[in-house]
């Protein structure tokens, strides 16, 4: 019995230790893939002979107008479909299970 309350122990560490290592590789991965985007930029715009600047990026703002531009876009590119539902009426096979005869007080009679 202990041999099994240690396994299972072991198997619950185990589990939520992967999944936060998992959160958190996610999270430092989410973080900083902007910070390497925008230097990779950097380097780029000065091979070329620009000057970056901070505010010409894109803001949460403006990505998200920009998203609910296209998704509002999209939802008017589709036609009009009918909304019909068409349920066809199937004769039910028999089933023991909801067979009267199985009843659960045959069981305490026999008891008796």
């Amino acid at each position: 019995m202990k041999e099994q309350i240690a396994d299972g122990l072991i198997i619950a560490v185990s589990g939520y230790v992967i999944v936060f290592l998992a959160l958190l590789i996610l999270y430092i991965v989410f973080f900083f893939i902007p910070k390497i985007m925008r230097i990779q930029i950097r380097t780029k715009m000065k091979k070329e002979g620009k000057n970056f600047d901070e505010t010409e990026c894109i803001t949460g703002e403006m990505n998200a107008a920009i998203s609910a531009a296209i998704y509002m876009y999209i939802n008017e590119v589709h036609d009009d479909e009918v909304g019909e539902l068409t349920i066809k009426k199937i004769s039910k096979r028999y089933s023991p299970w909801s067979s009267k005869i199985y009843h659960i007080n045959i069981l305490n009679r026999k008891n008796w």
